[in-house]
């Protein structure tokens, strides 16, 4: 499959590029970015070729790798989609129910695969832990703590704009959704309240029942960063596994469902459509978040 991949910032370094590059079943043709010299650097380190021009560079391949802003993210991947292209997506896919059910729209009239890149439910071991959880059913509550630290001297995703002003409910968040989802199935309602200065408690009502918690922080005070998920129900307590952090390996492993779907074999159910209904949920807790109430999340999406 020939890919092309827009973005040049550090996620595309650590994980798009070098993914893309070491797949077996992947031709990796090109890169485009907001900046042409970081396109040719990132380029010429993988052998590809860059780009100047985004239609170009979609003209040439079969499906469109993205590693950048949401905001930046959403058009190109209607572009692409409109044309006939495969999509990998990072999350959230947007910061809009709109733009998200666009791109969804385009996918679904040109039948195409896609995959949203949740890191964590492509480890092998998280995967695992999700599809017997799902299977076992029974559940009655979820909690997921993600309490990170970016904004340091020398961290890159700090020096982000969109996290510095969206903040962990718009990036963790869509790791911890993308889990509890994948748990205890669609989000129906939540309501949320946030903290100085970036903590976001977020209480989710789930289709079957369940309610999850959700804590989430880019911003947390060094003593308290941690990563835990819990679920409980008839069959018990059960703590999602640790997993080793290793993007590439998951991205990989991602293009393989993908490459598989476009193929004709199952759909990836980490596809544009669970990455649209994240985003209503983040949209939903959003405008809870400002208003104090309970918001009802969009059963459509």
């Amino acid at each position: 499959m020939r890919f092309g991949l827009f973005g040049t910032g550090p996620w595309a370094h650590l994980a798009h590029a070098p993914a893309l590059a070491e797949h077996a079943d992947v031709e990796f043709v090109g890169v485009w970015g907001r900046n042409p010299d970081k396109a040719a650097s990132l380029a010429a380190e993988h052998g590809a070729k860059a780009y100047a021009e985004v239609d170009d560079l979609i003209g040439d391949v079969d499906a469109v790798a993205v590693a950048l802003p949401p905001d930046v993210q959403a058009p190109l991947a209607l572009r692409a989609a409109q044309a006939g292209k495969h999509l990998v997506l990072d999350k959230p896919v947007a910061f809009t129910v709109a733009e998200a059910s666009s791109i969804v729209a385009a996918v679904t009239e040109k039948n195409l695969a896609s995959l949203v890149f949740f890191t964590r439910r492509l480890m092998p071991s998280i995967e695992q832990f999700v599809a017997d959880a799902a299977a076992d059913g029974g559940w009655v509550e979820g909690r997921i703590v993600h309490l990170g630290r970016i904004f340091t001297p020398g961290n890159p995703f700090g020096a982000s704009p969109w996290r510095q002003e969206s903040g962990g409910l718009w990036d963790v968040g869509p790791h911890a959704l993308a889990l509890a989802i994948g748990v205890l199935g669609p989000v129906t309602e939540v309501t949320a309240m946030t903290g100085a200065p970036d903590m976001t408690h977020l209480l989710a009502r789930h289709a079957g029942g369940a309610i999850s918690t959700l804590t989430l922080s880019l911003d947390a005070p060094e003593a308290a960063e941690r990563e835990e998920a819990v679920f409980s129900g008839e069959a018990g307590v059960r703590t999602v596994p640790s997993a080793p952090w290793s993007p590439v390996d998951a991205l990989k492993h991602g293009l393989d469902l993908l490459i598989a779907a476009a193929a004709g074999g199952p759909a990836v159910e980490l596809d544009v459509r669970f990455g649209a209904g994240v985003t209503a949920v983040l949209a939903a807790a959003q405008e809870a978040v400002t208003t104090g109430r309970t918001v009802t999340v969009d059963s459509a999406r």
